[in-house]
């Protein structure tokens, strides 16, 4: 009796899909029947195929694993990637779907997936008003004259506001819903009006820092779904890039918040982390690589990321920071032990002037070739007789080479300076960094502006844009 009651038992948790293992869902898309339909999901700005299944004659294939999948936007791709519906992934991954490409938010039909026919209704609600939208604002493009325009705006202003709280009104039905966690992502901070300010009246910088306070309201950093949506990474990204202030320790700061909060998810740490190192280890503005040194001390070196770095991912990660840790804008540069033409010690430390230009040049190099010249001629013209000296390093190409375009050009009053070859084995023999890791000198002309106490101003800029800096310095001098 008991066996047959615990027999029954197992046949009814097994019916009602209970301790189901993977995922198994069953997709019919019409009008498809050859080649094969591609499971895909969204990861980060990217979309990556997981898995693909022939299509049969009824336009049906079944996507399964013996693993579940983790949470986020997949994407059904159709057979010539030329386009996909996406669904939700979550709790429910035994589940199945039939869908026409003539209307795919129209007819399509999820069965046992109650997170998805959440998402469809959802998906038809942001179409229609969607559609709305683009039509009244096709009236204001056609006709900027139109006497309705306020109306109009009002319309769409109105449709927006639905929209938003449909949302709203989701999240709090719905909290832990993944969907849930895509609209918040979306939410946009509301600024209390002008006489909720200081004051009474409008404040630019009570409105901006309420609006950095409460960018990510309601967005859980530990929640690993998030970077499997297409909407987490133009978030994240923006707020790096528009929202905080381009200062290397006000981006820091924020790195490191957020990524202290992630720790507790290593999936959502590692993706942000390396998204971050990505982002400020070759950073588009000079001086942001001091957030790729900040999160190698803080993060890298300490062992925090080891769980997931391969060897490859480690050395260049590691041999970057060391590249990059000793010349740091505003730090003092290091001191290069150098020989002039005529071999007499010339170090760098032996140089004064108000501002010293480093050059880090070739020769025989095809850019230096057409740069150095210019450089010379600005120095010659210009700078020469505000006191800068150009400190000019040879990093290849051989010595003849090297004093044969120097007197080809005429690059007179230049501290011209080499290493010679036994200094360089020393310091290699003896472990310490070689000057072209010391300043970071992958490639020529490198271009550094110190002052006078060695200090690094500036760096990797052109010698146009040194110029300007140099203007800049010195107009502040005089005030």
């Amino acid at each position: 009796m008991k066996k047959s009651i615990f027999f029954a038992i197992f046949i009814l948790f097994q019916f009602a899909g209970i301790g189901q293992a993977g995922y198994q869902i069953k997709v019919t898309l019409k009008p498809f029947t050859k080649g094969y339909l591609y499971l895909g999901h969204h990861f980060g700005s990217k979309q990556y195929i997981i898995d693909s299944v022939a299509l049969n004659d009824k336009s049906e294939v079944t996507f399964s694993g013996k693993d579940k999948l983790p949470g986020g936007v997949y994407m059904v791709i159709f057979p010539a990637k030329n386009g996909w519906f996406e669904m939700l992934i979550d709790k429910q991954q035994h589940f199945s779907v039939a869908a026409d490409t003539t209307d795919i938010i129209g007819k399509i039909k999820f069965t046992n997936s109650p997170d998805n026919d959440l998402f469809v209704a959802y998906q038809k609600i942001a179409q229609e008003k969607g559609r709305a939208i683009v039509g009244l604002q096709k009236q204001l493009k056609d006709n900027p004259a139109n006497p309705d325009t306020a109306k109009i705006k009002t319309q769409i202003t109105k449709l927006n506001t639905e929209t938003t709280e449909y949302r709203e009104q989701f999240v709090k039905a719905h909290p832990t819903h993944l969907l849930s966690a895509i609209f918040n992502v979306l939410q946009e901070p509301k600024v209390p009006d002008a006489t909720k300010h200081p004051g009474g009246k409008y404040d630019s910088l009570f409105a901006y820092q309420y609006y950095k306070k409460h960018y990510w309201d309601g967005v859980s950093f530990a929640d690993e779904r998030l970077m499997r949506t297409p909407v987490f990474e133009p978030k994240f990204q923006r707020y790096f890039n528009n929202v905080l202030i381009q200062h290397p320790d006000t981006l820091s700061k924020a790195a490191n918040t957020i990524l202290d909060i992630s720790s507790s998810n290593k999936e959502m740490f590692k993706y942000l982390l390396s998204t971050l190192t990505e982002k400020y280890i070759n950073p588009t503005y000079m001086g942001q690589d001091a957030v790729f040194v900040n999160l190698f001390e803080r993060y890298y070196a300490p062992g925090k990321a080891d769980y997931w770095m391969s060897e490859k991912y480690k050395k260049a990660v590691f041999d970057r920071a060391y590249s990059v840790m000793a010349n740091l804008i505003g730090e003092k540069a290091a001191d290069m032990n150098m020989v002039d033409t005529s071999g007499k010690s010339k170090p760098l430390y032996s140089v004064n002037a108000p501002y010293i230009v480093l050059c880090f040049w070739d020769a025989t190099c095809g850019h230096c070739q057409v740069e150095v010249p210019k450089l010379d001629s600005l120095f010659q013209h210009k700078w020469k007789k505000q006191g800068i000296q150009v400190y000019g390093v040879m990093t290849d190409g051989g010595k003849d080479a090297w004093l044969k375009f120097i007197h080809e050009h005429q690059l007179k009053d230049w501290i011209h300076v080499y290493q010679l070859p036994e200094v360089k084995d020393a310091e290699y023999n003896a472990g310490k960094p070689g000057y072209k890791q010391l300043f970071d000198v992958y490639q020529t002309p490198m271009l550094y502006l110190l002052d006078k106490d060695k200090h690094i101003i500036a760096k990797k800029l052109n010698y146009e844009q040194l110029d300007e800096l140099i203007e800049v310095k010195l107009k502040d001098n005089k005030k």
